[in-house]
């Protein structure tokens, strides 16, 4: 709804102005880069977001300096020994080779921050399917890996975590929004991790808020 103020000027109703940046919230990821003006609503009304989604039992997690921001689920707990909040963001199970090559690219991505090198990571399909074989029964057929390396990328990219460049098809990007799930500390345990993805792919699943 607008409203007029005391010049006369038309303006938008501020729970319509919140709806406006919670709603594409609601439905993914905004990156400042693809999204500019949605992205300066959202900082300016930071607080009101936040205020809003939180009776949703959702939290904002917004990185100014990488230029994300998205909801997730509050820890599912309720006050006072109470009931937790229905979850509105999906607990999903990634397989094994979406897990691993999670985690082979967030490594890559601290890598390439700690040589000061670009900003963007931008791999090749190739690179890709070396940064996984090692992990993967000796002798694997050449075709059916780089078939699995495609669908594992493309699960990925649907996850919201790489993009494909246009008109590139064998060149992947690594969001950055990949620092947020797989944090420094899980990190820091990464060649334990490691060591457990080497087991057999019958391992079982992780749920993680994707």
């Amino acid at each position: 709804m607008e409203h007029t103020d005391n010049l006369g000027r038309r303006s938008l109703d501020p729970q319509h102005e919140i709806s406006a940046v919670v709603v594409p919230l609601l439905k993914g990821v905004i990156y400042q880069e693809e999204h500019p003006g949605l992205w300066n609503a959202l900082l300016n009304m930071q607080a009101d977001v936040r205020d809003y989604v939180a009776v949703l039992g959702l939290e904002l997690l917004l990185d100014e300096a990488e230029g994300y921001a998205f909801l997730r689920s509050r820890p599912e707990t309720g006050e006072e020994g109470g009931n937790a909040v229905p979850r509105l963001v999906a607990r999903r199970q990634l397989s094994y080779p979406v897990s691993l090559l999670l985690a082979l690219l967030r490594k890559k991505l601290a890598e390439s921050d700690a040589g000061g090198g670009e900003t963007r990571l931008i791999l090749s399909r190739d690179e890709v399917v070396e940064l996984i074989r090692i992990f993967l029964p000796a002798g694997s057929n050449e075709v059916k890996l780089i078939d699995q390396v495609d669908a594992t990328l493309s699960k990925i990219a649907e996850l919201g975590f790489v993009r494909r460049l246009r008109g590139q098809g064998q060149m992947i990007e690594v969001r950055r929004i990949l620092k947020a799930f797989v944090d420094a500390q899980w990190l820091a345990d990464f060649d334990q991790r490691l060591a457990e993805y080497r087991q057999p792919f019958a391992q079982p699943q992780e749920d993680v808020d994707v």
